[in-house]
């Protein structure tokens, strides 16, 4: 069977899947937007009861963290992650899912070489130059402070 090139690419486009770019963009959309709504709720409440503004800050921080390392933990997260995308990447709940989802998946290995050791696989290089450029900084800065 002969077939053009013209009559090719039809038959590739016909036979390719469709595009679901724009149901992923508004999954994450609306997804990631909720966790950062459920991260205002929270610091509304926080405020409300007599919290300042720091302190309230860091108390939707470990909420935030708690709850997407429990939801980790309890395998909901992952289904949370296969439906809205890069919407669940909000920075905070993304990167305790980071450290949690290793340490849950090898703990087979037991604590010391599966949890502990595999728990900062992924995020451990994200906490090291953190730390380093933040060291880093400060130095400059401390020294900066003498002249």
């Amino acid at each position: 069977m002969e077939m053009s090139k013209a009559e090719y690419s039809q038959l590739v486009q016909s036979m390719a899947p469709k595009s679901k770019t724009l149901k992923n963009c508004l999954n994450a959309f609306w997804v990631g937007g909720s966790i950062c709504l459920l991260g205002q709720l929270l610091l509304n409440g926080f405020r409300d009861l007599g919290l300042d503004r720091e302190l309230s800050g860091t108390a939707v921080s470990v909420c935030l963290i708690l709850l997407s390392a429990l939801l980790t933990g309890f395998a909901v997260y992952d289904d949370i992650a296969k439906f809205a995308g890069a919407g669940t990447l909000v920075p905070i709940t993304g990167f305790a899912n980071s450290v949690v989802a290793p340490a849950v998946e090898f703990r087979s290995e037991g604590v010391i070489l599966g949890t502990c050791a595999k728990m900062f696989t992924i995020a451990g290089p994200v906490i090291v130059y953190g730390v380093s450029a933040s060291v880093i900084y400060g130095l400059i800065y401390w020294i900066s402070t003498f002249f």
